[in-house]
């Protein structure tokens, strides 16, 4: 009951206005101003800088630059073997579940279209029909780079308009169909492993999300589905582990698989995850 209580609140919330303000605070240059963001920011989320490749929180020139901040070299190895797709993000595992006949498991019995997800574009849907999801959850406190599972070649990208509900879990577990009904971008690959879709989630406070291709897709949020095919003259490959894009504070990736890919026992809900370890294999 706390959990909908909690949650009630983002109904009526204005999702894009609280955004578009957090976008504007994120990226104030001026140094006291900055600093004592940084400072409230630190003291209510523990963020490991020992890991980052600026340790000093107070270097960045804005709150925006430390959410987005790099780590050491080989700070994040990538776990071995040619058949292994590895964790894209740091964060928690919030579900990882066989689709079933086009629904996405979400939390305690809520499940939602895999059709709706990705725009209502059914040729993308339908390699996922029976196959594989993982929900991975990107909490204020962890490495915001999103990087590449398995070497891969962009196909599609589809921007889907929509709400700015919290991701969290307490709204998670409470909230019908909320990945499909949050502002997203999804991402069609293909791969060795077949098909494989990234979804970039957007919410409440996340005030952009950027691609390494396309630099920043959202904000300004728009009103329609942004449909971007890539062709030859878009020739767009990704290695393995490299960053593909990033989340300007934290919010959710969803990956979809085929039916032929397993999921390591590892990733199950609740589990803490590290980008570059074993996430499934094929």
């Amino acid at each position: 009951m706390f959990d909908y209580l909690k949650s009630s609140i983002f109904y009526i919330l204005p999702h894009h206005f609280l955004s578009w303000l957090v976008f504007v605070l994120a990226r104030v240059r001026l140094t006291p101003v900055k600093n004592a963001l940084l400072f409230i920011y630190m003291s209510l989320h523990k963020v490991n800088m020992a890991e980052a490749a600026q340790t000093d929180p107070y270097a960045f020139d804005t709150l925006n630059a430390f959410f987005t901040r790099a780590l050491k070299k080989n700070a994040r190895p990538l776990a071995s073997g040619e058949r292994v797709l590895v964790c894209p993000v740091d964060g928690a595992v919030s579900q990882a579940q066989p689709i079933k006949q086009g629904r996405v498991f979400q939390a305690k019995g809520r499940d939602y279209s895999l059709l709706e997800l990705v725009g209502g574009y059914e040729h993308l849907a339908k390699p996922f029909q029976n196959g594989k999801s993982a929900t991975l959850y990107l909490s204020p406190r962890d490495y915001h780079r999103i990087h590449m599972p398995i070497e891969a070649k962009l196909v599609e990208m589809v921007y889907v308009p929509g709400r700015l509900f919290s991701v969290a879990p307490h709204t998670v577990n409470t909230v019908p169909r909320l990945f499909a009904r949050n502002e997203r971008l999804v991402c069609y690959f293909d791969t060795a492993a077949g098909p494989m879709m990234m979804i970039l989630v957007g919410a409440v406070n996340v005030s952009a999300i950027d691609t390494v291709w396309a630099g920043t897709v959202t904000p300004p949020s728009r009103h329609r589905i942004v449909h971007t095919e890539y062709h030859n003259d878009l020739h767009i490959t990704l290695d393995r582990g490299a960053e593909m894009g990033r989340f300007n504070l934290g919010s959710t990736v969803i990956l979809l698989l085929p039916e032929n890919v397993q999921l390591d026992a590892a990733i199950k809900a609740g589990a803490p995850v590290k980008m570059g370890q074993a996430l499934a294999s094929f």
